[in-house]
C-alpha cells in the first residue's frame, strides 16, 4: 500500500490551515493527479484549473470560505476549488448528468457564492458583494478571481472603473496565464505580455523591495516612491494603480510560499482594493495540456477516435475559407472562440481577414456591423449562449441598419455536459422577434455550406444556428448553391401526422416516421429550415392536407419556432388543424450527453413518436407500439 493521500483527509477549507508547506506541495500534485484522472474521463477544462492548483490551495489557507467570498471568473477554472470545499467524494460525477456542475453554481455549495458560465462577471458581482457587507455592517473578505482573457470583456472593465471610484476594499486577483480558449489578444494583454515575459521588470521589483526595506524610517517613504516611479518606467504606465487599485505583484502563481505572502498582505491591507498580478502555466504539471494549452483548455468526454465524418464547426471553417476565395470581402469574426469555432484551421490562409476580438462579444457585433457599413461582408461565429450578451447591439447596430451581417451560431439546441450555461436554447426565442433578420437553421452539413453561401448573398442580416458535434456524415455537395429565403421543403409525404421539424430535429423526425410507419401511420416531414421568414406558402399547404400538425425544435418553446407556426395557423384559414409542439420546456436545461438529454426531453426518434401518439389518441388506437404510448 502507498502513502495515504492528504487530498483524501480534505473535507473543507479549514483542513488546509495546519498543512506545512511541503504538504501543500503534495497536495498540489495529488490534486493534479485528481484532475487530469477525471476530466480525461468526463471531459472539461482541464488546462486552466491545471494552472490554478497553488493559487486555489493558498486562497483557501489565507481566506475563510464560505464567510469570506471567493468569485471564479470564468467558473470552469474552480475544479480545485471544489476538492477543497467539500465535494472530493462527488468529484468522479463532474460534468456528468445530475453531477457537479462544470462551473460554479450557487444551488451546489456555499462555497460558490455566484454561478459564472460566462466571462468577464466577477469584478461586477464582487463589488456588489463588497458593498453590501459595507452596507450591512459586516467585515468579511470578498476575493474575485478573474482570467486575462475575461479581463478584456467590457464587463470587467467597467467593474474594475466603479471599484477604482468606490474605493472599496476588494481584492482582485488577476489569473494571468496569456490564455483564454485561445491566446488573450488585444492592448490590455499585451501590456500584461510585457511584465510576464520581462525579466528584469521582477529583478528590479525584488531589488527595489530589498532597497526600501533597509532605508531608515525616515527614508522609507521616499524610497516607496522610487519603487513606484521604477514600476512606471518598466510597464510605461501602471494602469492599475492609475484607476485607484492598490497593485501587487507580479506573483509567481505556482510558488505557494510567494503567493501566502502576497495573499496574506491583501488580506490585511487597508479598507482599499487591492489587485494582486498572479502569473501562472496554463496546464502546469502536464507536459501535453502545457504545450497545447488550447486543445486541453476543454476536452470531450473519454477518448475520441478519429472520425470520418467532419463536426458542424469543420464544415463551417471550411465553407468560410470557400466563400472568402472567392470574394475578398469576406471577412470572419469570433470573441475568443477560435478553436471553438475551427476558425483556427483556416486563419494561417486569412490571417488579415479573420478577427478573434477577445472575450468581447457586443464589440465583436458592432464591429461586424462597422464592417458592413463599408462593403464588406462580416461573418460573425459565436456560441448561440455567448451570443446572447450583444442582444442590444444585434438589435440596435445591425438589424435597425439592416446591415449584412452573417451570424453563425456553433453550438445551438442541446449542447451537453456543459450544463446550463452553455445551452443554446434561447436563440430562436431572441432572434426571431428582431425586424429585418433572417433565421435558419440547416438540417445537416451539406445543407449548412448551402446556407452560408446563402447567407453572403443576402444583403441582410441572416443567423444560422447549428449543433455541437459530428454531422450526419452527408456528401458535400461540390458547388454550392442558393436557398430560397423562407423556403422550407417536404422530405416524406404521409395523411395522418406532418412534422414541421427544424435544424437538428429534422434527423430524428424522418427516424420517428419510420418508427410510426411499422405501425400503419403515415407521416408528412417537413425541412422547415427558416424559423423567420417562415414558409407560409408550404405550412397553409401542409395544413390543408394534413388535420394533425406537429412542430419540433431544440429551443424553448415559448417564441421559438413551434410558436411562431402557431401564431400563423391561428390567423389563417386552417384554423381547424390540431397543432402540438415538442419543444423545450421552460427551464435551463442542466448538465449530461446530448444524447441522454434529447431522451430526456423526447427529443429524440423514440420521444418525438412516443409524444405523436399521446397528442393524437385516435392514432394511438390504431397503432400496435403499446410500449411507445407507455
Amino acid at each position: 500500500m502507498g502513502m495515504p493521500r492528504i487530498l483524501d483527509e480534505i473535507d473543507g477549507p479549514a483542513d488546509l490551515k495546519g498543512l506545512t508547506l511541503k504538504q501543500l506541495k503534495q497536495l498540489a500534485a495529488e490534486i493534479r493527479q485528481e484532475l487530469i484522472a477525471t476530466v480525461t474521463a468526463n471531459g472539461g477544462h482541464l488546462a486552466s484549473n491545471l494552472g490554478v492548483v497553488e493559487l486555489t490551495i493558498v486562497l483557501h489557507q489565507v481566506f475563510d470560505s464560505p464567510r469570506d467570498k471567493i468569485v471564479w471568473d470564468v467558473g470552469h477554472q474552480s475544479y480545485v476549488h471544489k476538492l477543497l470545499t467539500g465535494r472530493r467524494q462527488r468529484f468522479a460525477t463532474l460534468r456528468q448528468h445530475q453531477g457537479l456542475s462544470g462551473f460554479t453554481d450557487r444551488s451546489e455549495s456555499p462555497h460558490d457564492p455566484f454561478g459564472a458560465g460566462h466571462a468577464s462577471t466577477s469584478v461586477s458581482a464582487a463589488l456588489g458583494m463588497a458593498i453590501a457587507r459595507d452596507l450591512s455592517g459586516e467585515n468579511h473578505h470578498v476575493v474575485a478571481v478573474i482570467g486575462d482573457g475575461a479581463l478584456s470583456g467590457g464587463m470587467a472593465l467597467e467593474g474594475l472603473n466603479q471599484t477604482g471610484h468606490r474605493n472599496t476594499r476588494l481584492i482582485i486577483i488577476l489569473n494571468d496565464n496569456g490564455m483564454a480558449i485561445s491566446p488573450s489578444v488585444g492592448a490590455l494583454s499585451k501590456l500584461l505580455n510585457r511584465v510576464r515575459l520581462d525579466h528584469r521588470y521582477r529583478r528590479a521589483e525584488r531589488g527595489a523591495q530589498g532597497v526600501v526595506a533597509k532605508l531608515p524610517i525616515s527614508a522609507r517613504e521616499l524610497g516607496r516612491r522610487l519603487k513606484g516611479s521604477l514600476k512606471s518606467l518598466l510597464l510605461h504606465t501602471m494602469i492599475w494603480e492609475e484607476i485607484g487599485l492598490t497593485y501587487l505583484g507580479p506573483i509567481d502563481g505556482h510558488n505557494i510560499a510567494e503567493l501566502k505572502v502576497a495573499l496574506t498582505q491583501a488580506r490585511d491591507y487597508s479598507n482599499k482594493p487591492v489587485f494582486i498580478h498572479v502569473i501562472t502555466t496554463k496546464g502546469k504539471g502536464h507536459r501535453p495540456a502545457e504545450e497545447d494549452a488550447s486543445r486541453f483548455h476543454g476536452l470531450p468526454p473519454g477518448v475520441k477516435s478519429s472520425a470520418v465524418v467532419p463536426t458542424y464547426s469543420e464544415v463551417f471553417a471550411q465553407t468560410v475559407l470557400r466563400l472568402a476565395r472567392e470574394n475578398p470581402k469576406v471577412v470572419a469574426i469570433t470573441a475568443a472562440m477560435l478553436e471553438g469555432t475551427n476558425l483556427s484551421s483556416i486563419a494561417p490562409e486569412l490571417a488579415d481577414r479573420i478577427f478573434d476580438v477577445g472575450i468581447c462579444e457586443q464589440h465583436a457585433v458592432t464591429f461586424a456591423a462597422g464592417l458592413a457599413t463599408q462593403g464588406f461582408i462580416p461573418i460573425v461565429a459565436i456560441y448561440s449562449t455567448f451570443l446572447q450578451r450583444a442582444f442590444d447591439q444585434i438589435i440596435h447596430d445591425v438589424c435597425q441598419q439592416d446591415l449584412p451581417v452573417v451570424f453563425a451560431l456553433d453550438r445551438s439546441g442541446i449542447v451537453g455536459e456543459d450544463g446550463k450555461t452553455h445551452q443554446g436554447s434561447l436563440d430562436l426565442s431572441y432572434l426571431t422577434l428582431i425586424p429585418n433578420i433572417v433565421v435558419a437553421a440547416p438540417k445537416d452539413e451539406n445543407e449548412l455550406q448551402h446556407l452560408l453561401y446563402t447567407a453572403v448573398k443576402t444583403k441582410h442580416p441572416l443567423a444560422i444556428r447549428y449543433p455541437r458535434g459530428y454531422g450526419l456524415g452527408v456528401p458535400l455537395d461540390p458547388i454550392l448553391r442558393q436557398i430560397p429565403i423562407g423556403k422550407g421543403e417536404i422530405l416524406r409525404e404521409g395523411a395522418d401526422v406532418a412534422i414541421l421539424a427544424i435544424g437538428v430535429t429534422v434527423s430524428p423526425a424522418l427516424e420517428a416516421a419510420e418508427l410510426l410507419a411499422e405501425e400503419g401511420i403515415e407521416t408528412t416531414v417537413v425541412n422547415a429550415r427558416f424559423a423567420k421568414p417562415l414558409d407560409t406558402e408550404l405550412i397553409l399547404k401542409v395544413a390543408g392536407h394534413v388535420k394533425r400538425l406537429v412542430t419540433l425544435e431544440e429551443n424553448v418553446l415559448y417564441g421559438g419556432f413551434g410558436s411562431r407556426v402557431l401564431e400563423l395557423l391561428r390567423s389563417s384559414v386552417a384554423r381547424q388543424v390540431q397543432v402540438e409542439c415538442i419543444a423545450l420546456p421552460d427551464e435551463f436545461v442542466g448538465q449530461g450527453s446530448q444524447e441522454l438529454l434529447r431522451s430526456q426531453y423526447q427529443l429524440d426518434a423514440a420521444g418525438i413518436a412516443q409524444r405523436i401518439l399521446a397528442f393524437f389518441p385516435e392514432l394511438a388506437s390504431r397503432s400496435r407500439m403499446k410500449t411507445l404510448i407507455g
